[in-house]
């Protein structure tokens, strides 16, 4: 019995623990991508990520600008309603159509040190870090 309570004490502080997303940590904020784990970023172009007021997001994905609308519901974050120009980049062609295609699997992120990561679950998507 002693043992069934000591489990349940470790799993409520640990559950305690757990980074609860912020709305107001995304407001106004402004990020680059600096990796997409299995990509190699361009070089000659660069990814952004902001959000505005409601957490609605805008940014360049390499060659083209999107939008699009953030929501935090139940400690997860999701990306919805992305848009973009469909400008045809060859060189960031394969990246942007990575980033925007990661974007919208976002179920989950955490910021620290000045770095969002973006992630599905467990597994990192993208790492941003803050330029505002």
């Amino acid at each position: 019995m002693k043992n069934l309570i000591y489990c349940g004490i470790i799993l409520l502080l640990l559950s305690a623990c757990k980074e609860k997303l912020d709305p107001s940590s995304f407001t106004n904020t402004k990020w680059e991508l600096t990796s997409l784990p299995g990509l190699t970023l361009p070089s000659t172009a660069k990814a952004t990520l902001n959000f505005a007021d409601s957490l609605k997001i805008s940014g360049k994905s390499f060659c083209n600008s999107y939008g699009g609308q953030a929501a935090i519901a139940d400690n997860k974050i999701t990306v919805k309603n992305v848009f973009s120009t469909k400008m045809f980049c060859q060189e960031t062609d394969a990246a942007e159509r990575a980033y925007l295609h990661a974007l919208n699997q976002v179920n989950s992120a955490k910021i620290t040190d000045n770095k969002l990561h973006l992630l599905n679950g467990d597994k990192t998507l993208m790492v941003f870090t803050k330029t505002n």
